[in-house]
């Protein structure tokens, strides 16, 4: 809904979510046969001023001190799964960065930007929206940094 209110170009991807797979991201590249670089997971962390979301490409991990420095503090730890569905209104595995109960700090690991498009979850698992980086940092208001690290 926020891409189409800002009237920003996108495509939804929808694919056969498996009950069983622990890796979402990964899934949803094998599922679309897209490279891992280009599929973005969305993770919540709790950093000095609260929770921030971080999106990274599933083919890494966060770096959570970047994240932190992203923010200008020093420390980040992984947020309780159970808060982060309270407050973003999604399940974990189906995080958006759009449209979040609460708009919260967001950083968006740069190597997005070496793509024309990016994918990243559409508010439920086994559904992937496709868009420029550029719309997806507009819409929530985010900085870019450097806070994947390989995984």
């Amino acid at each position: 809904m926020a891409l189409t209110k800002a009237k920003a170009d996108f495509t939804l991807h929808p694919y056969e979510h498996d009950a069983s797979a622990q890796a979402y991201g990964e899934e949803a590249a094998d599922a679309l046969g897209v490279p891992y670089e280009r599929i973005f997971k969305t993770l919540v962390a709790e950093v000095e001023s609260g929770l921030a979301v971080a999106v990274v490409p599933v083919s890494g991990k966060l770096d959570l001190k970047a994240l932190a420095s992203a923010l200008g503090g020093k420390r980040a730890a992984m947020a309780d799964a159970a808060k982060v569905e309270r407050v973003t209104g999604y399940v974990v595995g189906g995080i958006s960065p759009l449209g979040q109960r609460k708009q919260l700090p967001t950083v968006v690991d740069s190597s997005a930007l070496d793509f024309e498009t990016i994918y990243f979850s559409a508010g439920r698992r086994g559904l992937q929206i496709e868009t420029a980086p550029d719309n997806l940092i507009t819409l929530t208001r985010a900085v870019t940094a450097p806070i994947g690290k390989a995984g």
